[in-house]
């Protein structure tokens, strides 16, 4: 009745089960490279259930006696859990236990391995028998024997020197004893009242254990609806991408053909650049070119003039006479030196080239290469014109669609799961009320339970007053200048209540130790076998133990659930999945009972979809990224000249200086020659052009070397220079490499869209697919982490072990262990109170020794409560070498 939900809830949601994650990862191996995965659905959270119960017990102060006890039984059973033995055991006498069959070799090392483990309980329980064997006994002859006069019955006190100081230990001794006693009580009535208070607990936990699967039951029906409504989400983002299958087909195209399209586009628009770089360098060189003519042509003129000057000058005849002829040469020589370096007319004009280059500007060739962009960039809008089609067939695609829907909602309406599950909540509001039924009974009898441990304690509290106040008597009323006989009634009375106590003790000792026996044989046990295998889960490793049920049945609990044994579930791991709060689909392992794969293939998988897919054709050959004229335009600037120009020409007259020789220099070595002159015309006509010379050099030269127009100029020219050098170098090869990549990226558009086409409408079909293989993932670890969490079944078995072991069995183990403490204390208790009533009781008799000078005389005393046929000494006795020799030694 109580897996009949969860069965139920498996066909229920089995509709919505997904395939296993390999086959995403299949998916993704299938689609095509380079292709995006298809966009991450959002399904929302399944409605969440909220469980109450805490199955967590933690118990206080107490804890520390349940340590103490847990360590006492761990020394009296170090053994690990026999769970090997107890299969053995279980598997050997599967039919039965036989008498015949215990005398089995195997059955004997069985029971010698049983024996071995809990040999620290058979030693326990001997002692504990000998104990409730022995103790009536020695208490009958031990009064049988002070009935005789014997054994301390016998009301005569020798005196001793030491008789204070052993009053005191005895007295110190059974204080310690009792103290010892009533920390047992103490210690067996915390237990025993434990118990009675934890009832309260014990009934919170049954309620909201009982609260948690009723949650169970009434959540896991919204928990499926919720699950099979999610399927619209997956169908409304198939349907909105088959509406927009344009934009998104065509962009997936789109996106495969701009690696090879977009680059060769972008070096054409870069050329176009060029084009018009290459005009502004051409310009700028031709202005600087004309610039610098002029300065250097004026330059070259006037150092030409001063030139022939001076060679007239040093022509005259002055310069025959043979003390000037050396000068004059020297003069001579160096006149070559008057001119200028750079000479910029040299250079041939770039006017050429310049209107080769205006004349391919005239192109627009940017606005052509722009047109190629916005031609491959309508793709999308190209594709959606040629898949009409696709979005007329969309209305039968939604239709297929919604039955797939219906199919799912059809199949999980098959199945009474409301009706069962309402039948579940009813079993267990009924079984509530029977529970709570038996809760005056369980009060009353834990009362009976706790009176009962009460009366127990009593036993040992009366024998305790008994000893106390025995003490407290004997102490308050022990007079040391009485003597035994003179005892006064206090006194007399403190040693009557410490001899009841004895007497008491004998009594009580021997039934408390057989109650103690028992419970610690059944507790101690139970603690070993059933408490600590439960904590530590080992329990479940012999209840999992294949075919120990049955010898032809495998496991357990399928065998039992699903009359399946062989389905690999155990219930170790339904545990271990139900405490960490997964869904029961999968703490059951339900998906080995159904077929969830073929109905998703027929259903939700539908082929029709792919079908319609199929078909999209999509023809690309309009897409037109260069015409003629573009093509044309590139050639003509590719044979404008640019190459023929000679730069390192242009570059070697930028590098050279204004003039061939320092002009100011010039004229100071021609003023230092004049001056070695003689005094005359010639020496005045020298200096006259070192004159000339320097008037040129600060008229001219300075500006063409520090003004303004011929500095920019020279800058200018030399940066365009650079500039066209660099872009002209290989022109052909570029122009002709930006026109074969266009050639073959028009070539792909043309003839290899059809392969695109192909492998991007098979990724965009695996993208459609991809949103039911979401939510069929989605489902699937929904159901095994989110519907019908099964947190409930671990906190039964929690809650169990807390109430069995935790409430119970640790406080009844408590409670014998102090109880017990009490029964072996009482033994050393009995021996120091018989010790000690000596010293408080009023005796018979008792000796006196009276001092004389010669021997001391024994006078005994005999009271009105003397025995008839007390020996007395007489004189001679007492005055006899031996009896004085005895005498003498007390």
């Amino acid at each position: 009745m109580l897996w009949t939900p969860w069965l139920v809830l498996l066909l229920c949601s089995g509709a919505a089960n997904g395939e296993e994650q390999a086959d995403q990862a299949n998916q993704r191996s299938s689609s095509p490279k380079g292709s995006s995965l298809p966009e991450e659905l959002n399904f929302g959270f399944v409605p969440a259930a909220v469980y109450d119960t805490h199955a967590y017990y933690e118990p206080g102060a107490i804890g520390l006696l349940f340590h103490m006890v847990h360590a006492f039984l761990y020394a009296v059973q170090p053994n690990n859990f026999p769970s090997d033995l107890i299969v053995k055991v279980m598997q050997q006498n599967m039919g039965g236990i036989k008498i015949e069959e215990l005398r089995k070799p195997e059955n004997v090392v069985l029971l010698l391995q049983g024996i071995y483990y809990e040999a620290g309980f058979l030693i326990c329980s001997t002692i504990g028998l000998l104990f409730i064997v022995l103790t009536p006994i020695i208490g009958t002859c031990f009064c049988i024997c002070r009935c005789c006069e014997n054994c301390g019955g016998e009301m005569h006190q020798r005196q001793r020197k030491n008789a204070d100081c052993q009053r005191g230990v005895y007295t110190a001794s059974l204080i310690a004893a009792s103290i010892f006693i009533c920390l047992g009580v103490f210690i067996s009535y915390t237990a025993n009242h434990n118990v009675s208070s934890q009832i309260k607990s014990t009934r919170r936990l049954i309620n909201t254990n009982l609260r948690d699967l009723k949650t169970l039951a009434n959540n896991t029906p919204s928990q499926v609806e919720y699950l099979t409504a999610q399927y619209t989400t997956a169908k409304n983002k198939v349907l909105l991408d088959l509406d927009n299958i344009g934009p998104l087909l065509g962009g997936r195209i789109h996106k495969q053909l701009e690696k090879d399209v977009v680059p060769t586009l972008d070096n054409a628009l870069r050329m176009a650049g060029a084009m018009r770089e290459s005009k502004e360098a051409l310009e700028s060189v031709s202005s600087s070119l004309e610039v610098l003519q002029e300065g250097t042509s004026k330059l070259q003129n006037s150092l030409s003039g001063e030139r022939a000057s001076l060679s007239n000058t040093l022509s005259d005849p002055a310069c025959t006479n043979g003390a000037v002829s050396p000068t004059c040469n020297n003069i001579r020589s160096t006149l070559d030196q008057l001119g200028i370096s750079a000479d910029f007319s040299k250079l041939s004009n770039v006017n050429h080239a310049l209107e080769n280059v205006n004349n391919v500007l005239k192109t627009d060739l940017s606005n052509i290469i722009q047109k190629g962009y916005s031609s491959f960039n309508d793709t999308p809008k190209l594709v959606k014109e040629q898949t009409r089609n696709i979005v007329a067939a969309l209305p039968r695609v939604k239709a297929m669609l919604d039955k797939i829907g219906s199919d799912i909602t059809n199949f999980a309406k098959r199945f009474p799961i409301e009706g069962a599950l309402t039948n579940f909540t009813i079993f267990l509001n009924q079984n509530h009320k029977d529970i709570e039924a038996y809760y005056p009974q369980i009060d009353q009898m834990d009362f009976y339970r706790w009176i009962g441990g009460v009366v127990i304690l009593c036993m040992v509290v009366l024998i305790l007053a008994f000893n106390l106040l025995g003490l407290l008597c004997g102490t308050c009323g022990y007079d040391k200048q009485a003597t035994p006989t003179t005892r006064g009634c206090l006194s007399n009375t403190g040693g009557n209540l410490l001899m009841a106590g004895v007497g008491f003790s004998f009594l009580f000792a021997w039934m408390l130790m057989a109650l103690v026996t028992a419970l610690f044989v059944v507790g101690g046990n139970v603690e070993k076998m059933v408490c600590e295998p439960l904590a530590n889960r080992q329990i479940f490793k012999i209840i999992d133990t294949p075919f120990l049920v049955h010898p032809a049945k495998k496991n357990f609990l399928p065998g039992m659930l699903f009359q399946n044994p062989n389905i690999d579930l155990t219930i170790g791991s339904m545990y271990r999945e139900c405490y960490k709060n997964s869904g029961l689909y999968h703490a059951l392992h339900l998906d080995t009972l159904f077929d969830v794969n073929s109905f998703l293939n027929m259903t939700v998988y539908n082929k029709d979809v792919s079908k319609i897919l199929e078909g999209v054709q999509v023809d690309l050959r309009d897409v037109s990224l260069l015409d003629q004229v573009g093509r044309e335009n590139l050639l003509n600037f590719a044979n404008s000249g640019l190459g023929h120009i000679d730069y390192p020409a242009y570059l070697a007259e930028l590098n050279k200086g204004v003039t061939l020789v320092d002009l100011l220099s010039f004229s100071a070595d021609l003023e230092a020659q004049a001056d070695n002159l003689p005094r005359g015309a010639l020496e005045n006509a020298l200096k006259g052009h070192a004159s000339s010379i320097r008037q040129i050099h600060r008229e001219q030269v300075l500006s063409l070397e520090q003004g303004m127009k011929f500095v920019k100029a020279r800058s200018t020219m030399t940066q365009s220079v650079k500039k066209l050098q660099k872009g002209s170098a290989e022109l052909p090869v570029k122009v002709s490499n930006i026109l074969s990549a266009i050639d073959a990226a028009e070539y792909l558009i043309t003839h290899n869209a059809s392969h695109v086409v192909k492998k991007e409408t098979k990724a965009y079909t695996e993208s459609l697919v991809g949103y039911f293989r979401q939510y069929t993932n989605w489902v699937k670890n929904s159901l095994s982490e989110e519907v019908a969490q099964c947190k409930p079944i671990s906190n039964i078995v929690d809650s169990v072990e807390i109430v069995a072991c935790s409430f119970i069995m640790d406080s009844v183990n408590t409670f014998w262990f102090g109880l017990g403490g009490c029964c072996m204390l009482l033994i050393p208790s009995v021996i120091f109170s018989v010790k000690l009533a000596k010293y408080y009781r009023r005796m018979d008799t008792e000796d006196v020794f009276e001092d004389s000078t010669v021997l001391p005389r024994l006078v005994t005393h005999r009271n009105s409560r003397k025995r008839p046929g007390k020996l007395e000494l007489s004189l001679n006795e007492m005055t006899s070498p031996k009896t004085l020799g005895r005498h003498d030694l007390l």
